[in-house]
């Protein structure tokens, strides 16, 4: 009598299907006779046990990869550390120059977050104290309900900074386009930066790499969760800056010059 699949009394049996499973996979034994809930799914969970190597050479082998790559990561930051030097400072600290140049940090519901007001108030003291005469913001405005520029300008106001004293770049997409706009289209050839702590290193490196005379102001801030977030992406930030000061490409938008700087320093005067 014939089996149910054709065979003589007894089932045929099927090929392994090819190319079914992730390469590197092998099913545990625990695993292997268990059916999964979802067999058209390799990943589910219980159905495969990832093996580490066991072998001490591919360990010693993985653990140098490891700190390899860590090293290169740390590489062009501290890099940008050394370049900034004695260069970075407090309000307190900073020398006087024409022009503070504040770079954008997000909006939360229209307003400045919590990061860029800081830099906002730091910039604000610096013309209460007359270290600076005009204060240049730049930020990303690339949607029409994003606006970073008009929002810092607005906080300033707000922080008795005289709406002539400032100045709107509204295509500082990334902290290198800001640089170079502050240079070629706003003519801003010496500056105060204003950034926390973890980002002026980088902004101080990318702008004198631009052509400016930079001084950086590092604002404080507790050691909490955004920080330390911060600091992370700074490691990874600090490679395509690191390009950008090596490479010098053109910003997103450079656009016509504007004299909107020396315009306001002109005001001043009068």
């Amino acid at each position: 009598m014939r089996g149910e699949n054709g065979g003589n009394g007894a089932a045929r049996e099927r090929p392994a299907p090819r190319g079914r499973w992730p390469k590197g996979l092998r099913l545990s034994p625990r695993s292997a006779g268990r059916q999964s809930a979802r067999p058209d799914d390799p990943l589910s969970p219980g159905r495969f046990a990832l093996r580490l190597p066991r072998t001490r050479r591919v360990q010693r082998r993985l653990v140098q990869g490891v700190v390899a790559a860590c090293v290169l990561a740390l590489v062009p930051a501290t890099w940008m550390r050394l370049e900034a030097g004695d260069r970075v400072g407090t309000t307190a600290e900073a020398p006087a120059r024409e022009v503070a140049v504040v770079f954008g940090a997000g909006l939360w519901k229209g307003r400045p977050t919590p990061y860029l007001a800081h830099r906002l108030d730091a910039a604000a003291e610096l013309y209460r104290t007359g270290k600076v005469k005009v204060v240049l913001v730049t930020g990303d405005n690339s949607r029409v309900e994003y606006d970073e520029p008009d929002a810092m300008r607005t906080y300033l106001t707000g922080r008795g900074v005289p709406d002539e004293r400032i100045v709107s770049d509204y295509a500082g997409f990334d902290s290198w386009d800001s640089c170079v706009r502050a240079k070629k289209i706003f003519g801003v050839d010496r500056a105060v930066l204003v950034s926390q702590g973890f980002h002026i290193h980088r902004a101080v490196t990318l702008c004198r790499s631009a052509g400016i005379d930079a001084y950086g102001v590092g604002v404080d801030e507790p050691r909490d969760a955004t920080w330390y977030y911060g600091g992370a992406r700074e490691l990874a930030a600090s490679g395509k800056a690191a390009l950008d000061a090596l490479l010098r490409p053109d910003p997103r938008f450079l656009g016509p010059e504007e004299r909107g700087v020396s315009e306001a320093l002109a005001a001043g005067t009068r």
